[in-house]
């Protein structure tokens, strides 16, 4: 039974001091090139896209436990550990540099000869799952952090995190390559972040039907969606509501873009995640198409918040004790020992690491 819940992610302002990121950078490198060593790059992937790992990870770091950093300043020290690897890459970050993903894996695929196929699959599943995120879930959260950590054989894992301007609140989605069977399919490993109401996650099961019925209105074309738009007016009241019921009342956005959708007809999508792909399609064309199919067709689609929980403990900021920076160093040098002894064929302090782990209760493990 996997587990859930809630992870509040507050925006914190002010940046990670540098003593602390300079450490972080290190210690970063060093327990990734354990994982690897034991795990693979694949086993590293797949624990970036863990949330309890990603938490315990970045609190082990010493950064935030609940602060929209653990995200920002995680995947930042990652790219820069990862700087002089031969086996994973990382591109995007927050901000501006999260536009510079397709251009930066582009960069990493032509230095280490990564075939032109899988760079474009690469670049494919940064920009859908942003897209995923943006226009397909709408939860108000907006995206401003994305990053793409990949290896050589293709695998991949997506970290972004969305602001929402109204709570202050961060959340952050994590994506895996593994057994990913479409972006528009329930694609998430995890959702963190503070549980809103009225989400439309186009993602889910229950909104397959919905999904479907989007590209048959696009395939249909634009003159007949104009005759379908029906507007259900704000505080206009039914006879169910006399009856005692609590009709689902669906208000139409008065302004559609009509351009993009005579474009996505042009394109007549086979799919809704080749919809999604048409340029321009975005949260407000998504959203229109979702009602008019419920209310042509009488699809459901799901508006149920499918956040799910992370946590852990420690920190910058003095929970529950502020960085011992001697610890922290001691920890790196032990690691990176323990690195070269195995390397050599010496494996004992690797294993009696892992040995310490034994004596931490299942409950506590993260």
């Amino acid at each position: 039974m996997p587990r859930s819940g809630i992870s509040d992610l507050p925006l914190h302002g002010g940046d990670a001091p540098k003593w602390l990121f300079t450490r972080m950078v290190k210690l970063a490198a060093a327990i990734s090139e354990i994982v690897i060593d034991e795990q693979g790059t694949l086993g590293l992937l797949e624990r970036m896209s863990d949330p309890y790992w990603f938490q315990a990870y970045s609190c082990v770091l010493g950064f935030d436990w609940h602060s929209s950093g653990t995200t920002t300043v995680t995947c930042g020290a990652m790219k820069e550990a990862m700087n002089t690897s031969e086996s994973i890459g990382v591109a995007g970050g927050k901000g501006s540099v999260s536009r510079r993903a397709p251009a930066e894996i582009g960069a990493w695929c032509e230095v280490h000869g990564i075939s032109p196929s899988r760079e474009t699959a690469l670049v494919y599943a940064s920009r859908m799952s942003a897209k995923v995120d943006n226009a397909a879930l709408q939860d108000g959260h907006q995206l401003y952090h994305h990053c793409l950590f990949f290896d050589t054989q293709g695998n991949w894992t997506v970290v972004q995190q969305g602001l929402c301007d109204a709570t202050g609140y961060a959340r952050r989605y994590q994506w895996h390559s593994s057994g990913l069977k479409r972006f528009v399919d329930e694609p998430h490993t995890a959702i963190c972040g503070q549980p809103t109401e009225n989400v439309l996650d186009m993602t889910a099961a229950k909104s397959e039907a919905t999904r479907d019925a989007s590209v048959d209105l696009v395939n249909d074309g634009v003159e007949r969606l104009k005759r379908d738009i029906v507007v259900v007016e704000e505080g206009q009241s039914t006879l169910s509501e006399f009856a005692g019921d609590t009709p689902l009342k669906l208000h139409m956005p008065r302004n559609i873009n009509w351009e993009v959708l005579r474009r996505a007809y042009e394109f007549h999508p086979t799919g809704y995640e080749e919809l999604l792909g048409v340029e321009g399609v975005g949260p407000a064309t998504v959203r229109a198409l979702a009602k008019i199919s419920e209310l042509i067709y009488g699809t459901e689609a799901s508006w149920k918040d499918p956040v799910k929980f992370s946590f852990a403990v420690g920190g910058k900021d003095g929970v529950p004790f502020p960085v011992d920076r001697k610890a922290m160093d001691r920890s790196t040098e032990m690691l990176r020992a323990g690195i070269e002894g195995s390397r050599l064929g010496n494996k004992e302090k690797l294993d009696a690491i892992a040995r310490l782990r034994r004596f931490v209760p299942p409950d506590q493990a993260w």
